[in-house]
């Protein structure tokens, strides 16, 4: 495709007199109209004019180019004007704008046509190209200028990439890398982004210096920064209207404004890192040899998506986790004696229980979601929050019949992610053999229908799986009795922290609730140890956070400190992201520290009136001293074996 392709000389129109901005729009959109691109003129000039108030899409040096991406696009497509007396467009430099570009782009379309008009975008910045189109008298020499300019800049393009593609030596010297780096974005990722990017590049040449610009358009991110280049550069330019992710810059120096600031006032961007005026990023520095030599690895690669989604969870996990901890504090002092209503009995408890549990109710989706996002990108996000919402609830075929739904906890949702990841990717791939003319509807339709009802399908199937598991344990327990209660509060208090909210740690919880109900002696025992050993995961992490800092990065060891409050209100599930991300190491340890826990409670003859509370209910614990005693020794047994078997955290 050629940006002719897009521009037909019916939407062309040279030498046109226009007596305001509203004048000239009005008048690109009849052009737009007349190439047959638009359905609705007004809901499209409501699009345009709906970006025009985000800031006025005139660029200065008398170039304008308003656009929009909306419904009444029915294909692709540009509309032209010279305006020889120009109009005011409050453009940046106070010029009035004589050239102008309209931009039709159809909603939810990705496709060849956004490269076009990244393409003209970036030609516009250079003026021999825009007085070429200001002195055309008649559309072929319009069309025509355009062609040859882009014919131009395809040669150029090509040699570029050659250049770029050819290796490095290790021993490359240091003016082999691009001096400064730089992102640039807008909200619509059409006109802007790109011109911010040619700007940038365009004056770090003239200046002497080599800048590579990123762009994070419509058409998904290009001329993406490597580490290496990452690593070599002074510093990074976000010229961006969107949030952009930053961690990969740790250490670097980075300085953020909009992207009108890369358009028009590129060199005191680019003097703002070379004078080492802008901020440094804070976070975990990787250097490109290590972050090479991981991303060769398939452990890496699915480590890299595990924690995309474990670092989108963590707010669900703490912030809901406190909110229903200050419910079990609220209801210890005001109504110990609840019972199973503990933690609701109050209004205030109920309300703090209700808002945290809604919100730690998204913990699930969220880490599926997003690990599916990472391996998919957008198309990913929807599909594993429901493959993570339907492991979470242990839907089956079997409960289609009245069967019932065991949730798979973190371990099900792991799966839904990954499951629901790479079956877009399939998907997609799948697709590719779609006729074009079904390119527009895939985002919108195709991925989202067929990926959603794919992961139902899987998830319906696995679950079973979770629920077989969980009724062995059960079993399990139940077969052991009350003999041995002391073997009995270890095997409880150690299932807590196998799965810490899934299946074992269920089964585990079920069986303690019901030997209370049955309100004997030996059951609050089991209870108490149940209840410890669910307690011990998030103080494992706490303390050995707190007391082996090297072991840890600065996230983590600032995230460790909620697991105080989790672990004392018996919330397990406050050490999944840390059980995620090293699963070797944080779950044995968890296990045998709450293995300890669960068989001291019983042995000291500790019990629990109350299925939940955590520490917040010590006042009704039976022979509380020693059941603090056993939560600190199996929680300092956890730490110990964990922190001496992890490994050194080592900040590249």
């Amino acid at each position: 495709m050629k940006i002719t392709d897009l521009l037909k000389p019916e939407g062309i129109r040279v030498g046109v007199e226009a007596a305001d901005r509203m004048d000239a729009i009005d008048k690109l959109i009849e052009l737009q109209d007349a190439s047959g691109n638009i359905s609705d003129k007004e809901a499209y000039k409501a699009g345009i004019l709906a970006r025009e108030e985000e800031f006025p899409t005139a660029v200065g040096e008398g170039i304008a180019i308003p656009h929009a991406k909306v419904a009444a696009v029915v294909k692709p497509g540009l509309a032209a004007m010279t305006v020889p007396g120009g109009v005011d467009w409050d453009a940046p430099d106070g010029e009035p704008s004589d050239l102008m570009f309209m931009i039709a782009a159809p909603e939810g379309e990705n496709n060849t046509h956004l490269e076009m008009l990244a393409k003209l975008s970036q030609l516009l910045m250079h003026k021999e190209f825009a007085d070429k189109l200001r002195a055309a008298t008649t559309p072929a020499e319009f069309l025509a200028a355009i062609d040859e300019a882009e014919a131009e800049r395809d040669a150029a393009d090509a040699a570029k990439a050659a250049a770029a593609a050819a290796p490095k030596p290790a021993e490359a010297a240091a003016d082999a890398w691009p001096k400064i780096l730089a992102i640039t974005a807008c909200p619509t990722g059409i006109a802007h982004t790109y011109m911010a990017a040619e700007n940038l590049e365009k004056k770090a040449a003239e200046m002497g210096l080599t800048l590579k610009a990123e762009t994070q358009g419509s058409a998904g991110a290009k001329n993406v920064l490597t580490a290496e280049e990452i690593e070599h550069a002074e510093g990074i330019i976000i010229a961006a209207d969107k949030n952009v992710d930053r961690a990969r810059f740790a250490g670097k120096q980075v300085y953020s404004t909009n992207v009108s600031a890369g358009i028009n006032d590129p060199e005191r961007l680019i003097n703002i890192i070379m004078n080492h005026e802008a901020p440094v990023q804070e976070g975990t520095v990787v250097s490109a040899s290590s972050a090479a030599a991981e991303g060769d690895s398939l452990g890496h690669t699915i480590y890299k998506h595990l924690m995309n989604g474990v670092s989108h969870m963590l707010p669900f996990v703490v912030g809901g986790g406190i909110l229903i901890a200050i419910a079990f504090l609220i209801d210890g002092f005001l109504a110990p004696d609840a019972g199973a209503d503990f933690g609701v009995a109050t209004p205030a408890a109920h309300f703090f229980k209700q808002v945290g549990g809604d919100a730690f109710g998204f913990m699930l989706p969220i880490l599926a979601g997003y690990i599916a996002m990472s391996i998919a990108d957008r198309p990913g996000l929807a599909v594993g929050f429901v493959g993570g919402t339907l492991a979470n609830a242990g839907y089956s075929w079997g409960w289609l019949g009245g069967g019932s739904a065991i949730g798979g906890g973190f371990l099900g949702a792991l799966f839904a992610g990954f499951a629901a990841g790479y079956f877009v990717k399939w998907l997609e791939k799948a697709c590719d053999a779609l006729p074009d003319s079904l390119e527009g509807i895939k985002p919108v339709l195709l991925y989202p229908l067929l990926g959603i009802l794919g992961i139902g399908i899987v998830m319906f199937t696995v679950n079973p799986l979770f629920a077989a598991i969980n009724t062995a344990m059960t079993g399990f327990l139940n077969g052991l009795g009350t003999s041995n209660l002391v073997l009995l509060g270890a095997i409880v208090g150690g299932m807590m922290s196998i799965d810490m909210g899934g299946p074992f740690n269920k089964a585990a919880y079920v069986f303690g609730t019901a030997m209370l109900a049955e309100g004997t002696e030996a059951g609050k025992v089991i209870m108490a140890s149940v209840m410890v050993g669910g307690m011990v995961p998030p103080l494992v992490i706490a303390l050995s956070t707190t007391l082996f800092k090297n072991k840890w990065s600065e996230d983590d060891k600032k995230a460790g400190l909620v697991n105080y409050i989790m672990g004392l209100s018996f919330i397990s599930e406050g050490a999944i992201p840390f059980a995620a991300a090293d699963p070797v190491h944080v779950i044995p340890s968890c296990i045998i520290g709450s293995a300890v826990a669960g068989a001291l409670s019983a042995l000291f003859g500790c019990t629990s009136p109350a299925p939940h509370g955590g520490f917040w209910v010590i006042p009704i614990i039976g022979n509380p001293v020693m059941y603090a005693v056993a939560l600190i020794a199996g929680s300092v047994v956890g730490m110990l074996i964990l922190s001496f078997w992890k490994k050194a955290y080592v900040e590249e």
